[in-house]
């Protein structure tokens, strides 16, 4: 049996963890972080099996066999390190190290602070160029209000799939499942897209990641409605807007942190964009908010998604002398 009576506080443990730690660089400079071996396989898999001779079908099976033994190569591994730990003296506390390393909130939190600090410090083209780290969007084609709202926008999708997603799965079932969504996630933001070359082979990658993401993405959502007295907005219309503009977004998934963040801060975000694979025209989401975000706007969204850490924790602490 995967699930353990003990999991909201390991999982505490490692939300505190990563919130106080982060990951380091002076450590994966020298080792490769896990999330980029899974990259490399994945990486593997498309160039071996994704080939352009071969037909959609053959694309789309050789795209589900990939995922398959994907999650197989992270769930076995995961299952077995799991099981030494707990066998040994505070193997909880070091199933907790080993979860907080695939968990995002001090890296998410730096990384979208950058992008504020830039403009300070080097005007727009700094900002392009640290917001071009966080987004899949051109850079380039931004200005301050669109380089802000991109930057909140992944402040808010990237809560749900760094944070609340992977710590439910290891809520759910320990190290496998945190590990199992943390490669299939990487599986999506590789190859899930819907370019011409990814369209089959990826099609596995990007419904899976919509599954696991479920659950996670609408918890995630609430949470922020629920931090928007962080920028002293108001919960009540932050979770409304989300009720009524989470379905408009192209993702299943995604429109629910995005849409409780623009309620809560009072923006209107989403709306026609332009990605590496080609422009997404897109309704926005609080479409009668301000589009104007600027510098301030990120800083009030790093707020929030402070505020949602803190609640977040906070469930699991409330949780956890309920199952033990």
């Amino acid at each position: 049996m995967l699930f353990r009576a003990d999991a909201p506080l390991v999982l505490l443990l490692a939300l505190v963890l990563d919130a106080l730690i982060g990951d380091p660089d002076r450590i994966w400079r020298r080792v490769p972080h896990p999330v980029a071996w899974f990259g490399a396989l994945i990486g593997l898999c498309d160039r071996l099996f994704n080939r352009e001779g071969w037909s959609g079908q053959s694309r789309r099976t050789a795209g589900i066999l990939s995922i398959a033994a994907l999650v197989a190569i992270a769930f076995v591994p995961a299952l077995l390190l799991e099981s030494f730990l707990r066998a040994i003296p505070a193997g909880d506390i070091l199933v907790a190290l080993v979860a907080s390393v695939f968990l995002a909130q001090k890296s998410l939190y730096r990384h979208v602070r950058a992008v504020r600090d830039a403009f300070s410090k080097g005007g727009l083209p700094a900002a392009r160029k640290a917001v071009s780290m966080i987004v899949g969007r051109d850079p380039e084609r931004l200005d301050e209000a669109g380089v802000s709202r991109a930057a909140i926008e992944s402040t808010a999708e990237n809560f749900s799939d760094g944070v609340v997603a992977p710590a439910f799965w290891f809520a759910l079932l320990g190290l496998p499942g945190l590990v199992v969504y943390k490669a299939v996630n990487t599986a999506d933001s590789m190859i899930g897209h819907l370019s011409v070359r990814h369209r089959d082979f990826g099609w596995a990658a990007a419904r899976l990641d919509d599954l696991l993401n479920l659950v996670p993405a609408r918890l995630a959502g609430f949470l922020v409605a629920g931090a928007a007295w962080a920028a002293r907005g108001s919960p009540r219309v932050a979770a409304a807007v989300m009720l009524r503009d989470a379905s408009v977004h192209r993702s299943p998934n995604a429109g629910w942190p995005e849409a409780a963040m623009a309620g809560a801060l009072g923006l209107a975000l989403g709306g026609p964009r332009i990605y590496a694979v080609g422009p997404v025209d897109e309704p926005f989401l609080n479409a009668s908010g301000r589009r104007d975000a600027g510098p301030k706007d990120i800083g009030r969204a790093l707020r929030v998604m402070v505020a949602a850490a803190l609640l977040h924790g906070l469930l699991y602490a409330a949780l956890a002398p309920l199952v033990l």
